[in-house]
């Protein structure tokens, strides 16, 4: 069966079959005709020769740290609902966030003529950088703000300002804040400097002592919220930078028979299904995941299809969601 002996049984020219396999322009009886005769026929069109004539394989590779996340499977799930519109289908690459990993992947895309990638990274190093620069096709990043690339990112100095101030509110003075190493420029440097500019303009005290950074585990929020408890047993509050690194300070608190709010209160950013379950339930910062997703897709279908090499920025806000913590 070919595109021919399809024409010959809708009773339309080859033009118009190849025109409907194409997502060209056909009536809509045409349509009907030729997608009744396929179905009945099983008929299925070489991907290879479509790529041939169109240049395109109709593939968008996507880069993500670590699939098991909740925050990422929002992310690609929003993706996925955007391009699959488009006749669009996804390669994952999952890194795990390793960093030599997000490196061969950009080098496996670019070798294999995907339409476009989206790349969402915790790290842009240089290396990053001047792999994407040799990159012909569109690149979109999800999660940071990178120069010279469209992006959708999240408000991550002003959200970690907006919690200080909820914390000043309850009138909580001796602040702590658990989040993760500074070379992750959003969640890591972003979130950090916003917790210390947040308690400069709420006149409160910086001890750099009880700004901690690990990794994004809640074993790494249990650890980390027992070092800030060995060095001060004052604190009134604390501010994580993940939901998951809430949980593991929760379970610490716990542990050494704190109360949360009473004793102590917790806020962070994520408003993860797990944060909804814990007890007491987090208070804390839902961002649009999903939503970044539909517009990464939304600018990598545009980019590949009408050759848009504008460069778009995208942040996008928040909303607080006060549960139990506070």
């Amino acid at each position: 069966m070919n595109i021919t002996k399809i024409a010959q049984l809708c009773g339309v020219s080859r033009t118009t079959v190849s025109r409907f396999l194409n997502n060209g322009y056909v009536s809509k009886e045409n349509k009907e005709k030729i997608q009744k005769v396929i179905d009945e026929t099983g008929y299925v069109p070489s991907s290879y020769a479509k790529q041939l004539r169109t240049k395109k394989t109709n593939l968008i590779g996507v880069i993500v740290p670590k699939i098991s996340s909740e925050t990422i499977s929002r992310i690609v799930d929003g993706i996925s609902s955007q391009v699959n519109k488009f006749g669009y289908n996804i390669l994952l690459g999952n890194t795990d966030l390793n960093i030599e990993k997000e490196i061969e992947y950009l080098n496996i895309f670019k070798n294999n003529q995907v339409d476009g990638i989206i790349i969402v990274a915790t790290e842009f190093t240089k290396k990053h950088l001047e792999i994407m620069k040799n990159i012909k096709i569109p690149i979109v990043v999800v999660g940071q703000n990178i120069e010279n690339y469209s992006c959708i990112y999240h408000d991550d100095y002003n959200v970690v300002k907006f919690l200080v101030s909820k914390l000043k509110q309850k009138n909580r003075k001796n602040i702590a804040y658990i989040g993760v190493y500074k070379n992750d420029k959003a969640v890591g440097y972003e979130r950090e400097k916003g917790f210390i500019d947040g308690l400069l303009e709420n006149d409160l005290n910086v001890d750099y002592d009880l700004i901690k950074a690990g990794d994004f585990s809640s074993e790494s929020g249990y650890k980390k919220c027992r070092e800030i408890f060995n060095l001060n047993k004052e604190i009134d509050s604390i501010i994580c930078a993940t939901d998951n690194i809430a949980m593991g300070a929760i379970n610490f608190l716990k542990e050494i028979n704190l109360k949360v709010p009473k004793d102590i209160s917790i806020l962070s950013i994520g408003d993860s299904k797990y944060s909804k379950i814990i007890s007491p339930k987090l208070s804390t910062i839902h961002y649009y995941y999903k939503t970044s997703g539909i517009k990464a897709g939304e600018i990598i279908i545009d980019k590949i299809n009408n050759k848009n090499d504008k460069i778009i920025k995208i942040k996008l806000g928040f909303e607080y969601i006060k549960r139990e913590s506070i």
